[in-house]
């Protein structure tokens, strides 16, 4: 009987050992190019697209809402550096207050398939709202940080119809890169993207904040980081060029006035993000790039009603950092 309960009890222990929960909080150490055996946050699910000949997968989560439903839709589109489960604070705040949150990982991103194809804002909109009709959304509230301003603004511009309102966190794309950042070609910029490492990406998302890299943050770098030590990897770095190119050649600076939504800017003070910087051999022109506080200014007059919501003290991504305060001024103008 003493054997018997020895053995139970060490049962148990294994058991808890190699639970998901704690398998949840280890680190990854290799990643394939769609995060297999990484979870998100909410269920996954796939849309199935026919792009360029090609079958693909559009990986996105789709969460009703947990308090008194109002029937209405939020879509959360991410950054290029990112993938869709950063977004988990903000899904859980407007879950709560009533709205069903979309939140789809872009062709090229996240645990959606990295296909060599011509990446382009209409395609990534066309796909948004490709998912958006097979899940019955006929009007959304549409949220973009980062890389997901431009395509937030791409998909206002060519869906009015669709878009509720408009909401832009720290967008890229406030001004036009090619003015100051050199060409590259995307040979160029995959060779690059080929010799990311940990140490790389943690150096360039250290950019983010500009009052100290939060630890927590590890938890939406380390992904990416694993990536780089899947054999899967070559594929993920050619997305990545080929998405810093679509970045590159589409601006949206100049479009803003044609943009008939209401629409939020919620802009960190103390961002500098500019997309190439590094390439940018003059650092007098570099210094120049980046103003977020005066490019905020600006886009806000440019879209005819638009408010402004400057944060001060906030680098690049708000709804991490200053998660209290972006979650204030998301949830009082979407209400």
């Amino acid at each position: 009987m003493r054997r018997f309960l020895s053995w139970f009890l060490l049962l148990l222990l294994s058991a808890a050992a190699f639970s998901p929960a704690t398998a949840q909080t280890a680190a990854p150490t290799a990643l394939n190019a769609t995060l297999d055996g990484y979870e998100y946050p909410y269920p996954v699910s796939y849309l199935p697209l026919t792009i360029e000949g090609q079958r693909l997968r559009m990986a996105y989560m789709d969460v009703a809402a947990t308090g008194k439903a109002n029937g209405r839709t939020v879509v959360l589109l991410h950054g290029k550096n990112f993938f869709g489960a950063y977004w988990r604070e903000t899904i859980k705040a407007l879950s709560g207050a009533g709205f069903r949150v979309v939140v789809p990982d872009q062709i090229g991103f996240g645990k959606s398939d990295k296909p060599d194809i011509h990446y382009s804002f209409h395609q990534l909109a066309h796909n948004t709202r490709r998912l958006l009709d097979t899940l019955g959304v006929r009007k959304t509230v549409v949220v973009g940080h980062s890389m997901g301003g431009m395509l937030a603004t791409r998909f206002a511009l060519m869906y009015p119809e669709l878009t509720e309102r408009l909401v832009l966190e720290n967008p890229i794309g406030l001004e036009d890169y090619r003015l100051a950042v050199p060409f590259q070609t995307i040979a160029q910029a995959e060779v690059t993207e080929r010799k990311s490492t940990e140490e790389s990406i943690r150096k360039y998302h250290a950019t983010y904040y500009p009052h100290g890299y939060p630890k927590a943050h590890d938890e939406w770098l380390l992904p990416l980081a694993a990536q780089t030590r899947h054999p899967d990897f070559p594929k993920v770095a050619r997305a990545n060029a080929l998405t810093f190119d679509m970045i590159y050649q589409q601006p949206v600076s100049y479009e803003f006035g044609r943009i008939q939504v209401p629409t939020l800017l919620i802009i960190g003070q103390d961002d500098r993000t500019v997309v190439g910087k590094g390439l940018i051999k003059d650092q007098g022109i570099a210094a120049k790039m980046g103003q977020y506080p005066a490019l905020g200014q600006r886009t806000a007059a440019q879209i005819k009603g638009a408010k402004l919501v400057p944060l001060p003290g906030v680098g690049h991504i708000p709804h991490l950092e200053a998660t209290p305060k972006f979650l204030a001024a998301l949830l009082a103008f979407v209400k």
